[in-house]
């Protein structure tokens, strides 16, 4: 028989019962979908993420403190940072912003939230490539005199003021009045926390004012240093000429007392991180298809039993084990490839819906992708060959006297 004989065959005997060939349909559909949408859910999420974490600079380094916990001195100060700008021992770094960070209560009129304050000096703007919407950023002069100003993210703002211009209006932070100088552009959630989610204020103040933890030389505490790099290709360089700076000042002949970690160390791990997951989510939406594939295996065996008197004429008048084995094997395959062709339609028009919709308070960002496709339909038309091989095979196998006399 002829491939186009055995294809028009095998459409006719799928058509000759619609309903049930629906239903075995069904299950593929449903499966393919679910691995598209579920899948494209995941490398949404992936590149949502990754691409705010690049916004933020892909040529910084975080320096930190080895020692982390709740009762050990930090062992970077101000004075650490500002002595990576050494032209002759570091001449990659091109700027640097430590930070001190604490949280607390911030209460504006009736309103109130907790929130992470970051202590900040001016560099960190242009570090960390932050846009203040309104207002100004914290000034040299606010960091000085040890002003109690504050800078907010958006979602803070939005919290506590609502549509109002905060710029000018006052709040408490830890039972301290500050004045709100600006509020920061929206930049959503990343591995590195919720950034509208934070209050900036001078580092002084944050120091002084908020929290005092002393390093061991007695200096002012840091819990990072950011440091800008002159570009990419630098960053092994001034990963060395930080680390060889800092053991200097702090005589370090053993292990170091603080870490270095780059932007790209975040992305990659992130971006393993993410994949696993999307993997582990066309997994759990992989097992509908192995399911769909077991309802065709069903349909073909009650297909086979319904048409044994057919299988043993065709025995009958010539037609070989090969084209008996074939003809089953092309309704299973093309029963799985139909509905992984409509899956595969259906997932991506899902896909496209929850793009950018709000779903049970969860913003969902999605990414189809030909090879996501491709690989649903591949494993669709794979299940219908797998599951449909042993019904084919006992078809093949029927004795045509047997099946003749078959009621």
């Amino acid at each position: 028989m002829s491939p186009f004989v055995i294809i028009t065959t095998a459409l006719a005997s799928l058509g000759a019962s619609k309903l049930r060939t629906g239903l075995a349909l069904l299950g593929i559909v449903i499966g393919v979908a679910a691995v598209i949408s579920t899948m494209s859910v995941g490398r949404g999420a992936e590149q949502s993420i990754t691409e705010r974490i690049e916004a933020l600079g892909t040529n910084l380094l975080f320096v930190r403190p080895t020692n982390t916990g709740p009762l050990s001195a930090s062992t970077l100060t101000i004075v650490d940072g500002e002595a990576l700008l050494d032209p002759l021992l570091t001449p990659s770094i091109v700027a640097q912003a430590p930070e001190v960070s604490t949280s607390g209560v911030v209460v504006a009129g009736r309103e109130n939230t907790f929130a992470q304050i970051v202590g900040v000096t001016p560099e960190y703007e242009f570090v960390r490539s932050y846009s203040v919407s309104s207002g100004q950023f914290i000034t040299n002069e606010q960091v000085v005199t040890r002003d109690e100003v504050a800078v907010l993210g958006s979602e803070v703002a939005e919290t506590l003021f609502g549509f109002r211009d905060p710029v000018g209006q006052t709040l408490r932070i830890s039972g301290r009045q500050f004045r709100v100088t600006g509020v920061l552009e929206s930049r959503g959630g990343t591995a590195l926390g919720n950034l509208d989610g934070q209050i900036l204020v001078p580092i002084t103040t944050a120091y002084y004012r908020l929290s005092s933890q002393r390093t061991t030389q007695g200096g002012i505490a840091v819990q990072a240093i950011n440091v800008q790099v002159e570009g990419i290709d630098s960053m092994d360089k001034a990963i060395q000429e930080v680390t060889t700076s800092l053991r200097l000042r702090h005589r370090i002949t053993d292990d170091d007392d603080f870490t270095i970690t780059s932007q790209e160390e975040t992305i990659e791990t992130l971006t393993e991180t993410q994949e696993t997951f999307a993997l582990f989510l066309g997994a759990i939406a992989g097992i509908s298809l192995f399911v769909g594939g077991i309802g065709i295996m069903n349909i073909m065996m009650v297909s086979v039993t319904e048409r044994t008197r057919e299988i043993g004429i065709r025995k009958a008048m010539g037609a070989k084990w090969r084209d008996i084995l074939l003809q089953f094997v092309s309704e299973a395959t093309l029963l799985s490839l139909g509905g992984g062709i409509a899956g595969a339609v259906l997932g991506v028009v899902l896909a496209r819906l929850m793009d950018g919709r709000e779903i049970i308070g969860q913003n969902f960002e999605t990414a189809v992708s030909g090879d996501i496709t491709i690989l649903a339909l591949a494993v669709a038309a794979a299940i219908g060959l797998f599951f449909g091989i042993y019904p084919a095979a006992r078809a093949a196998n029927l004795h045509p006297i047997e099946a003749l006399r078959y009621e």
